[in-house]
C-alpha cells in the first residue's frame, strides 16, 4: 500500500463478490488478510461484520476505487492523536479522472443545513468546484466520507458502528451525528489527499440509489433530531421529497419519482416498526452542533443560484 507509515496492516473485506476479485488478490497479493462474508450485507452491515474480526487502534476504512499515495496517512493519524476529542477525520477528496475537481462523496468535509440536507466543502449537490487550495485547513466538520475515514476503534464500537438499516448510503452522516452527541468531534484533513471513482457500486441516477438516499435521510433526522424540531422538519422535508419527485415526473423520470415515494413508505414502516428509541436527553438542537449551516442550502442553491460552498456559508 503507498504510505510511508509502518504501523499498519491491510485488510480486504469482501462482501460476497462474484468478479473474481478474491482469486485474484489471492494471486498477486498473497500477504493481503481477507475477511470473507457469505453474503452482501451492504456497506454499512458489512463494515461491522468485518470490523469484529480486526484488532487495531485505528480503523482506516476505504473504498476500493481510492487511489492513495506515499504519506496520505500520516496527517490523519496525527489529527487523531493530537486534536482534543477527535475520534474520526477524512482527507481532501478529488475525482479520480477530473483531478483538479472535488470529489462528490465528500469534497473536504461534510456539512448539513439545519433541515439535514447533506453537502460537502468542495460540493454543493452535483456541483463539485475546482480545487484552488480554498480548502487546505484542517477544520471541525459535521461529517467525515465513508469512502475514506480514519476513526477511533474503541469509539466505533462504543458507538455500535454504522446502523445497519441504513444498508449503504449516509450511514456516515448517521455514524458521525451519533460522534457528535456523544461529545467527540470529527475533522477533514486536507493535508493529506486521495483520489476517489464514485458511483461504482450503485451510479447517481440509478434508483435504489434514490430510493436508499431519501429513505435513509428522512431516518438520520427521526434518530438524531431531538423532538423540539424534528415534529416540523421532518414533514417539511417529506414535503419538499414529493416537491422534487413531481418535478422529476414532469421531466419524464418516472423512476426518479416513484424510487421517492417507496423510500417515504420505506421511512413510515421504519418508524411504526423497526426504530429503536434513544433517551432524548442525548439529543441537541442540530444548529448547536459544529458543520451546519444555518439555512436552507436547497433555497441557496436551487432558488439563488448559488453554486459554491463559501458563496452560500460564508466560511471556506
Amino acid at each position: 500500500m503507498a504510505t510511508n507509515y509502518s504501523n499498519f496492516e491491510v485488510i480486504v473485506a469482501d462482501n460476497a463478490s462474484s468478479d473474481g476479485s478474491l482469486e485474484y488478490l489471492q494471486q498477486n497479493f498473497p500477504t493481503v488478510r481477507l475477511i470473507v462474508l457469505k453474503e452482501n450485507h451492504g456497506f454499512a452491515r458489512g463494515y461491522n461484520e468485518a470490523l469484529k474480526q480486526v484488532t487495531a487502534d485505528y480503523y482506516m476504512l476505504l473504498n476500493s476505487d481510492v487511489e492513495v499515495h506515499a504519506g496520505w496517512l500520516q496527517p490523519l493519524v496525527h489529527v487523531l492523536a493530537t486534536r482534543e476529542k477527535a475520534v474520526a477525520c477524512q482527507p481532501k477528496i478529488l475525482g479520480y479522472n477530473d483531478r483538479h475537481l472535488f470529489e462528490y462523496a465528500g469534497g473536504a468535509g461534510g456539512w448539513v443545513d439545519l433541515f439535514g440536507y447533506p453537502f460537502a466543502r468542495g460540493r454543493i449537490f452535483d456541483i463539485c468546484e475546482e480545487d484552488k487550495g480554498q480548502f487546505d485547513k484542517t477544520e471541525e466538520v459535521f461529517w467525515a466520507s465513508g469512502a475514506a475515514m480514519l476513526i477511533k476503534s474503541e469509539v466505533y464500537h462504543q458507538l455500535n458502528g454504522f446502523d445497519e438499516y441504513f444498508f449503504a448510503h449516509q450511514e456516515e452522516i448517521d455514524l458521525c451525528w451519533r460522534i457528535h452527541l456523544a461529545g467527540y468531534r470529527v475533522f477533514c484533513c486536507p493535508e493529506a489527499t486521495i483520489y476517489h471513482v464514485g458511483g461504482g457500486t450503485l451510479p447517481r441516477g440509478n434508483s435504489k440509489k434514490t430510493f436508499l438516499n431519501f429513505r435513509n435521510n428522512q431516518i438520520l433526522l427521526a434518530k438524531n433530531l431531538p423532538w423540539s424540531e424534528k415534529w416540523w422538519k421532518i414533514p417539511f422535508r417529506l414535503f419538499l421529497d414529493q416537491v422534487s419527485a413531481l418535478k422529476g415526473l414532469l421531466s419524464g423520470d418516472a423512476g426518479y419519482f416513484i424510487a421517492i415515494f417507496k423510500a417515504h413508505l420505506a421511512y413510515v414502516n421504519w418508524f411504526l416498526f423497526k426504530q429503536k428509541l434513544r433517551p432524548e436527553h442525548k439529543r441537541r438542537k442540530l444548529g448547536t452542533l459544529p458543520g451546519v449551516y444555518k439555512g436552507n442550502v436547497v433555497w441557496q442553491h436551487f432558488a439563488l443560484k448559488k453554486k459554491f460552498f463559501r458563496d452560500i456559508t460564508g466560511t471556506d
